[in-house]
């Protein structure tokens, strides 16, 4: 079985101020309109479990993290095992989850096999149908309370295109979190122009002020580009 699509050697951006390698994983349960990964998130893998642990085998004392991306890394039916064997390697853990599969996370959570999370909250459930093709709201909220009673470290990021989101919907989704308790970063993504998306999208050169939803609630909200 070959799981994962690619592996990027090394990055300072991913894995919260440490060096790491990412390993995008194959597959997707969702179909996201802005997704810039549609060759990942549709093809089929290309590198084995083992090819991926004896790379980071070469890493290890140069690298201090691991991200596992997407795609979606949960679906990966041989995830417990593969962290369980990147953790045996002295290598911190991070994922990049969609939270469709919260039995799977806290399965992880519950093994102490991850060290930090980002949490993707796609939409409202009004408009899930049409930008997720796919899940649900709710299975997000059980993700996200998987996570509040964890105690590992963990951000929840919004990615934004407005011609599919608007205002409207971001500040009631920063309003359930805050309502929910979440005191963590509020990462706001813009989408990626310039690149082929898994739906033809025209560009978005909208740039929001987040300084009104910010001055409306306590949540710390921050600005990121892809």
């Amino acid at each position: 079985m070959k799981p994962l699509y690619d592996i990027t050697p090394f990055t300072l951006l991913d894995y919260p101020d440490l060096p790491a390698a990412i390993l995008w994983f194959a597959g997707c349960n969702l179909r996201c309109s802005y997704c810039y990964n549609p060759d990942i998130v549709l093809s089929r893998g290309r590198i084995t479990q083992e090819s991926a642990v004896n790379f980071l085998k070469t890493r290890k004392g140069l690298l201090e993290g691991v991200v596992l991306s997407g795609g979606e890394c949960t679906l990966y039916s041989n995830i417990l095992p593969f962290c369980h064997t990147i953790k045996e390697l002295g290598f911190k853990l991070k994922i990049d989850t969609n939270g469709m599969r919260p039995d799977v996370l806290r399965t992880l959570l519950d093994a102490h096999l991850i060290d930090t999370v980002a949490l993707d909250y796609k939409t409202t459930q009004e408009h899930w149908d049409e930008l997720c093709a796919g899940g649900e709201e709710a299975l997000f909220w059980k993700s996200f309370d998987h996570l509040q009673k964890s105690n590992i470290h963990f951000e929840v990021r919004t990615t934004v295109h407005t011609g599919l989101i608007d205002k409207t919907t971001v500040h009631e989704m920063a309003t359930k979190l805050q309502s929910a308790g979440y005191t963590g970063v509020y990462a706001i993504q813009s989408f990626l122009n310039g690149c082929e998306t898994l739906k033809p999208l025209i560009s978005d050169e909208h740039v929001w002020s987040l300084d009104s939803l910010q001055s409306r609630l306590c949540l710390p909200i921050l600005h990121r580009k892809l």
